[in-house]
């Protein structure tokens, strides 16, 4: 599908509701704009989440890495 867009003269573009609903993309979602040889690239952005630890957290993944220590230990043959 090809459409022509306008930049206003304050950089904003608008996407005809055509080309939304062809390619997914509804209000207040993100797009990335990347300049390739062919010219624009404008494609979706990945959202992820993140978790933030607390201390608590950090000790229970010090603690889990400890027991998986002692696990890969116990498993390890010795050396012959």
């Amino acid at each position: 599908m090809k459409t022509t867009l306008t930049v206003t003269n304050r950089g904003a573009i608008t996407l005809p509701a055509r080309l939304r609903r062809a390619l997914g993309v509804k209000a207040d979602d993100q797009l990335i704009a990347e300049t390739t040889p062919e010219g624009l690239l404008l494609r979706p952005a990945a959202t992820l989440s993140i978790e933030l630890y607390d201390e608590r957290r950090i000790r229970e993944f010090a603690e889990a890495e400890a027991e998986l220590a002692q696990v890969l230990r116990r498993r390890k043959k010795p050396a012959r």
